[in-house]
């Protein structure tokens, strides 16, 4: 059950990633924050099998800083390529 706190905290904090990364005008609103929890669930699925234990301080840290690493990083790949394809497709019809 402690995964849920997990997941909430990294659905929120992308939520607040989502509003400080540029370009937010060329993705949904649920990308980053879906991105952050997905990472989260297998961040901390990983480190639970790997025998990290759930009161562990590096548990909680990386599902939670590493979820939001991704997202943001993803995040940034992703607007990167959105500006590079509308900007092909802007010259390719000549506006």
């Amino acid at each position: 059950m402690y995964i849920l706190l997990a997941l909430v905290a990294a659905c929120a904090l992308g939520i607040a990633l989502h509003f400080l990364l540029p370009a937010r005008e060329l993705r949904g609103v649920v990308l980053t924050p879906g991105i952050a929890t997905a990472a989260a669930a297998i961040i901390y699925t990983g480190m639970q099998w790997a025998g990290v234990g759930q009161d562990s301080f590096w548990l909680w840290l990386a599902s939670i800083v590493g979820s939001l690493v991704i997202a943001a990083v993803a995040t940034l790949a992703l607007s990167a390529a959105r500006t590079r394809s509308d900007a092909a497709k802007k010259a390719a019809l000549g506006i």
